[in-house]
């Protein structure tokens, strides 16, 4: 794992009224200040707990805000279970391996005890996904607050997600619709230095990439053998896979590097090298780790202030009231 310069590790705590799109303008930095003060310290603590028993918890809570902000905006609805007569967004294909909905549970348990009814699981959402990058060495940054929890989760909607073997058309169409920009798009996809992507994700790569090549020409040769031994053809281990990139529980700008060098592992990486405006954002963060967490708070506020349909505060971020 490669270390953080002073410089590097620098926590930008920057102000956010210039990031916030005119449909966020309810959301507010202060919106618990009276009614819950304690609420971030409470939400802090409780992920930093659940980072000390797994190192995975940080990009479960990333992916998973993002995966909810995607479908009906910020709203929890990607926390919802399934009844008897609905498939919930947690149980569509594309979220199925989402996890660590625990640290919603007890996050949501301290809060209720403390200050019952006032903080919706939405921005409990928000505020973790901050922690979860804050805590792996990334930049800080005020969360807007003030969303309500929606009533509605189907795993039909899942579809509407970004998959890991689009391209960068797809790509830009899946953000654009959501108001997201080129670089939010390459900036977002920043948060692919933590985590880890399970064989399946990135099968097609190396595996029949097309009727010429076995192998996703654009994969440096060395590392595409090792993701071929790690995921072999009729790979078998469900856990098998590989890890985002070469600091995968550390946030910082690795990623870009990677993708500059071959090593990316979701065509969707690739993808962001492939357009001459995107490339030069990966090129740009790539150099400076600064210029990447800069962009990363801006696009991290304006993803996570899409207006959902939310209507309540959920007492229990599971099910409806």
């Amino acid at each position: 794992m490669q270390g953080l310069g002073p410089m590097l590790a620098l926590v930008f705590v920057l102000v956010i009224s210039w990031v916030l799109s005119p449909f966020a303008a309810a959301l507010s930095t202060n919106y618990y200040d009276h009614t819950c003060p304690e609420v971030e310290s409470i939400i802090t603590r409780v992920v930093k707990k659940a980072m000390m028993n797994d190192k995975t918890v940080p990009a479960a809570l990333l992916r998973m805000h993002f995966h909810d902000c995607f479908i009906r905006g910020c709203d929890g609805s990607v926390l919802l279970n399934s009844t008897a007569k609905n498939k919930a967004e947690k149980d569509g294909r594309r979220n199925i391996s989402l996890h660590a909905f625990y640290v919603i549970d007890h996050a949501k348990k301290e809060l209720e005890s403390q200050c019952p009814g006032v903080v919706s699981c939405a921005d409990i959402l928000a505020l973790v996904a901050r922690d979860a990058v804050a805590l792996s060495g990334g930049p800080s940054w005020n969360v807007p607050k003030g969303r309500k929890d929606g009533r509605i989760s189907k795993a039909t909607e899942t579809v509407r997600l970004p998959d890991p073997t689009f391209n960068i058309s797809q790509l830009q169409q899946s953000f654009s619709e959501r108001g997201l920009s080129l670089e939010d798009l390459v900036a977002l996809s920043g948060g692919h230095t933590l985590g880890f992507a399970h064989c399946s994700s990135f099968q097609n790569r190396i595996h029949n990439f097309n009727s010429t090549h076995d192998v996703d020409p654009s994969l440096q040769p060395s590392f595409a053998a090792s993701l071929r031994k790690v995921c072999p053809m009729h790979n078998k281990v469900r856990s098998a896979g590989s890890g985002l990139d070469s600091s995968a529980i550390t946030f910082d700008n690795i990623y870009y590097k990677r993708i500059l060098l071959g090593k990316s592992i979701f065509s969707s990486d690739e993808a962001l090298s492939t357009a001459t405006t995107t490339k030069a954002l990966v090129s740009k963060f790539a150099n400076s780790q600064e210029e990447f967490y800069t962009a990363f708070v801006k696009s991290m506020i304006k993803m996570s202030s899409i207006s959902g349909s939310g209507q309540e505060i959920r007492l229990n971020c599971r099910v409806v009231n």
